[in-house]
C-alpha cells in the first residue's frame, strides 16, 4: 500500500512539474520594432531573496550583497548562454559587453537596487544599445552556489519543491515595448546553480527566442 502511494504522489509531482511552470510571450509586433536592431544590453537582475537558516541569522546589509551577487550571477549566465548561441551563428544580433554595461551604469548612478524607476528608453540611451534584457529573481536559495537537486518527498509535501521564480525580459529603445517575456518556476529539476538554470531554461525557450536564426 505504501508503495502505491508514494507511486500516486511521484506522478502527480512528475504532472505538477510539467505544467504551469513557464510561460513566454512574444509581442506581435516585434519584427517591426526589432527590424533595425543590431546591440541588446543585458542588465544586473533584480533579486529578491528569502534566506532562512537555522545555523545562520542575515543581517540586511549581507542580504543585500548577496542579492546583489545573485543578480549579477543571472546577467553573467544570460551572457554566456547567448555568446554561446552566437558562436554557432543562430542569433542575428551582438550583446554589449556586461562589464561595459555595468561600467556605464555605474556612471550614470544607475544601481540594481533603483533601475526598476528608469524606463527601457532611459536605460538604452544610457547603453547607446537598441534594446535591454532586464529581469527579476526571486529565491529562498543562493544560487550562485551548487544546490541540492535530489527529489525529497518530505519537501514536495511540505509544498517546498519550488524555491523560486525567474522573470526575463526584453525590451524596446523607441517604444519602451515589451517584445519577449519569459517566466519560469524554479525547482530541484531546474538545476544546481545560476549558469546550469539559466542553460537549461533558455536551451528549452530558444526556439521562442525572437531572434533566433531561422532554418
Amino acid at each position: 500500500m505504501k508503495k502505491i502511494v508514494i507511486v500516486l504522489l511521484l506522478c502527480c509531482f512528475g504532472i505538477q512539474q510539467s505544467n504551469g511552470q513557464k510561460k513566454i510571450y512574444v509581442s506581435d509586433k516585434f519584427e517591426t520594432l526589432s527590424k533595425d536592431h543590431k546591440i541588446i544590453a543585458i542588465l544586473p537582475f533584480q533579486t529578491t531573496l528569502n534566506l532562512k537558516s537555522k545555523d545562520k541569522t542575515y543581517t540586511k546589509a549581507q542580504i543585500q550583497e548577496l542579492e546583489e551577487r545573485e543578480g549579477v550571477a543571472v546577467q553573467g549566465a544570460l551572457e554566456s548562454y547567448f555568446l554561446n548561441r552566437k558562436r554557432k551563428k543562430k542569433l542575428k544580433i551582438e550583446f554589449q559587453d556586461i562589464n561595459t554595461t555595468n561600467r556605464l551604469l555605474r556612471k550614470a548612478d544607475v544601481t540594481a537596487e533603483d533601475m526598476d524607476i528608469y524606463s527601457p528608453q532611459e536605460l538604452c540611451k544610457i547603453l547607446k544599445v537598441d534594446a535591454v534584457i532586464s529581469g527579476s529573481l526571486t529565491s529562498r536559495l543562493v544560487l550562485s552556489k551548487d544546490i541540492d537537486t535530489s527529489f525529497d518527498l518530505i519537501t514536495y509535501l511540505k509544498g517546498k519543491s519550488d524555491y523560486g521564480k525567474i522573470i526575463i525580459k526584453l525590451s524596446d529603445k523607441t517604444t519602451g515595448k515589451l517584445l519577449w517575456r519569459y517566466e519560469k518556476t524554479i525547482n530541484r529539476k531546474s538545476g544546481k546553480n545560476t549558469q546550469n538554470i539559466i542553460s537549461r531554461m533558455m536551451r528549452k525557450a530558444s526556439r521562442k527566442f525572437p531572434y533566433e536564426e531561422k532554418r
